[in-house]
């Protein structure tokens, strides 16, 4: 049986590499991890992450909502790994979690794949055979996700 969605205002996606992953209610819709081994320790990383993102968003208060640029930037950034957040003005979460021995990513080349991904999502949501809070199950978003991916690692 699927669980309704009380508050349909709270939605969290979020995108983490090496695993992109997205939540709606605190669970998972879309899970990809390379090396897909390491998908629960990346879990919790970005579980502890939106702690981070709501912080961020409720400090911003209403003048995010007045933006049109949602990049968060640099959430934290552990011993191995960055962590980066994005939020759309609908409430939808994007946390990127990378490498941090990866110094070549430019913080402008990670709000552009925040931008490509949130761009992939509106196709999804806007499929009439998608029923919002259902897992992700579409080959362009899997292609773009994997693109994304491969050009990080």
């Amino acid at each position: 049986m699927r669980k309704k969605n009380k508050n349909k205002n709270n939605k969290n996606l979020n995108a983490s590499w090496l695993k992109p992953y997205s939540l709606l209610q605190n669970y998972p819709l879309y899970i990809r991890s390379i090396p897909a081994e390491q998908e629960l320790k990346f879990h919790y990383t970005v579980h502890t992450s939106l702690d981070v993102v709501d912080e961020k968003v409720s400090a911003m208060g209403k003048a995010l909502v007045d933006q049109r640029e949602l990049y968060l930037g640099l959430l934290y950034p552990t011993e191995d790994y960055k962590v980066y957040g994005y939020v759309t003005n609908s409430k939808v979460k994007f946390v990127m979690v990378v490498d941090s021995s990866n110094t070549a990513l430019r913080d402008n080349e990670i709000r552009s794949m925040f931008r490509k991904l949130h761009n992939s999502y509106t196709d999804v949501m806007c499929n009439p055979f998608y029923n919002p809070g259902d897992r992700i199950h579409s080959r362009a978003f899997d292609n773009m996700v994997t693109s994304m991916m491969v050009q990080v690692c």
